[in-house]
This record gives C-alpha cells, structure tokens and sequence, in this order.
C-alpha cells in the first residue's frame, strides 16, 4: 500500500489516502484513493501502479474505467486502487460511504494535497461611486 502511495505521488496524485476494510468488506482489506487533476493524469498514475507492482510481482486482477479516466479502479485482490478526477471524486465520496473504516497512514508518504481555494469574500454593502 505504501509503494502504492509513493507511485501516485511521483505522478503528482492529489488527497491520496488509504482506508482500511478489514472486518467491514468481504471483497477487500483496503482502499487507496488518490486524485488526477485530468483524465490523462489518472492514466498516468494508473500506468505507474499497474507497471510498479508488476516489477514487484503483483498483477492486477481487474482495471476498470481506463478509457474515461474519470474513475480508474485498479483491483489488486486484497488492495482496490481508486483514481478520480476531482469532480468525480467529490461526487461518489467514497471516504464518506465508507466512514466506518479507519484511515491508514503510511510513515514514508507525504502526499501532496489540494490547494484549497479562499472563501468567496462578502461585498461590502456600500456602492463605491466614482464622480
């Protein structure tokens, strides 16, 4: 999972984070899931997983998603690798459908983070006038 973290952050992922499943899913023991700003950007950082575990000798069961890149779902059995778009992301908030698992940190992973855009300030109520 942590080689997962670090590849998506070579490939300049945003948000990633990694959940854990264990005792809440069947299907899987944990959730990475990272954002690509682009579609070519999830493909990309999809490629670099996919690639990296290979050279580890891990092979995805299933890719999912690849042609749209909105939501890239890398299935590696014990590991369910997801890739969003920001937009997408927002949308199906899988950190809040799965809110009973516990987030897992990896000590070696300093994912990079959105830039969280200010608050849209207030208009005064006065009317400037020029004249």
């Amino acid at each position: 999972m942590r080689l997962v973290l670090e590849v998506a952050e070579e490939k300049k992922a945003l948000d990633a984070v990694a959940i854990d499943l264990k005792g809440i899913a069947t299907f899987t023991d944990a959730f990475v899931i990272c954002t690509g700003q682009q579609r070519r950007q999830t493909q990309a950082i999809c490629d670099a997983v996919v690639d990296r575990l290979r050279q580890e000798g891990e092979r995805a069961a299933h890719v999912e998603g690849y042609a749209m890149g909105d939501w890239i779902l890398v299935d590696f059995s014990d590991l369910v690798v997801h890739i969003f778009t920001p937009t997408t992301r927002d949308f199906y908030s899988l950190e809040r459908l799965w809110g009973d698992a516990r987030p897992l940190r990896a000590e070696a992973t300093t994912a990079r983070t959105r830039k969280k855009r200010p608050a849209p300030r207030k208009a005064s109520g006065k009317a400037s006038r020029k004249g």
